[in-house]
């Protein structure tokens, strides 16, 4: 049974990428006849064209960021090794962070970054670390209710980075847990649409490995979740990328992006970007 399913997690992993590429090709025609519809111009003067266009922004964010996964997923199963580069882990993480807080506000949410450390320089993914903080609020502002509070933290431990994500939401029963990381196998145990395919958490966790890693995981119910990253800082002694990167947002507002499925529409109205 074991071996029945990592071929069959092997056969999804091989077919997502081909499925995502041809609903990129349609996404690209969708998003550029809503816009001649309803241009920037004519939204900013018409609130309620506005309103009905921040739906269609809202369902293009949310079908992007799928699309992306399913990119992502050849990932799952390749040795290739990712592009690394020596970056400041605290400027990066704040970054993504302060991105973030101002998305919180729409869902009352309270979104806190604590850090000691001026830097932390540590050989690095920025775009696959970005994809990994992103995936892990989204989830957070996903599961926890208005009032709530979600805390990043990031220290240095010896020769280890610890990156945690910690929320006061609703928590992951035992089922859940059990097969965290690997839902997309697990139909019964996929979260709900809007919620996705379960595909956030096993690329998370093959992000951490592919930087020397592992990710954990806790959880109470009614109490909240923390999920930590653990990876040594090492160093490559060259601070740039090739000249061909992956830009996993395509253009768009990676902040939007990475929290879509999260977000309410308000967030996407042409006023609040």
């Amino acid at each position: 049974m074991e071996n029945y399913e990592r071929k069959e997690a092997q056969l999804l992993a091989s077919l997502f990428p081909s499925i995502a590429a041809q609903l990129r090709g349609m996404l690209s025609g969708l998003y550029l006849a809503a816009t001649a519809l309803a241009p920037a111009e004519a939204r900013e003067k018409d609130p309620e064209l506005d309103r009905r266009a921040s739906r269609l922004d809202q369902n293009y964010y949310q079908l992007l960021r799928l699309v992306n996964c399913l990119s992502a997923a050849a990932r799952l199963d390749t040795q290739t090794p990712l592009p690394m580069q020596d970056c400041d882990l605290v400027g990066l993480v704040r970054e993504t962070c302060d991105e973030a807080e101002q998305l919180a506000q729409f869902l009352k949410l309270e979104l806190t970054f604590n850090c000691a450390l001026p830097q932390l320089i540590c050989s690095a993914n920025p775009d696959s670390i970005r994809q990994l903080l992103f995936q892990l609020l989204s989830n957070a502002f996903k599961f926890t209710p208005p009032g709530g509070t979600v805390m990043v933290a990031l220290k240095r431990q010896d020769d280890q980075a610890l990156l945690e994500v910690a929320d006061t939401g609703c928590g992951i029963d035992d089922l859940q847990m059990k097969a965290l990381f690997d839902r997309y196998t697990h139909a019964e145990l996929r979260d709900p649409p809007p919620h996705g395919l379960g595909l956030g958490l096993p690329l998370c966790l093959r992000i951490a490995e592919d930087h020397g890693g592992r990710m954990m995981a806790e959880s109470q119910l009614d109490v909240g979740s923390r999920f930590m990253v653990r990876f040594p800082i090492r160093h490559v002694n060259h601070s740039s990328l090739s000249d061909s990167k992956f830009d996993y947002t395509g253009g768009f507002n990676r902040a939007l992006l990475g929290l879509a499925d999260a977000l309410p529409t308000e967030a996407f109205s042409i006023y609040n970007r």
